[in-house]
């Protein structure tokens, strides 16, 4: 098979933090969004993180985390709850690689 026909522009797809802790504390499951296939800009900030390095981790990942109209949710000024965003920048990492068919 030629690699051109599996080649498509990233989706958006929903991503769900449904964990014990989380639905104690917001009454709630928290949903956010992001690629079902990174997109070269960010494979490449990826590609090129000091995994042992906690900041640059979180710099390549927060361009990963959307809402559902593909926008940043964490910007120079607007952050997340220290707990929260250590369980989206998790989910998000874990799903690096893993086909999301």
């Amino acid at each position: 098979m030629e690699l051109s026909k599996i080649a498509t522009k990233p989706q958006l797809i929903k991503s769900t933090l449904d964990d014990e802790d989380i639905v104690k504390e917001f009454g709630e499951p928290l949903e956010f969004y992001t690629w079902d296939r990174t997109p070269i800009d960010q494979f490449m900030k990826l590609a090129s993180v000091d995994k042992d390095n906690y900041t640059s981790v979180l710099d390549a990942v927060t361009g990963l985390i959307m809402d559902k109209e593909g926008k940043p949710i964490i910007t120079k000024d607007t952050s997340l709850p220290n707990n929260v965003l250590m369980k989206v920048v998790t989910k998000v990492v874990e799903g690096l690689g893993k086909s999301q068919k």
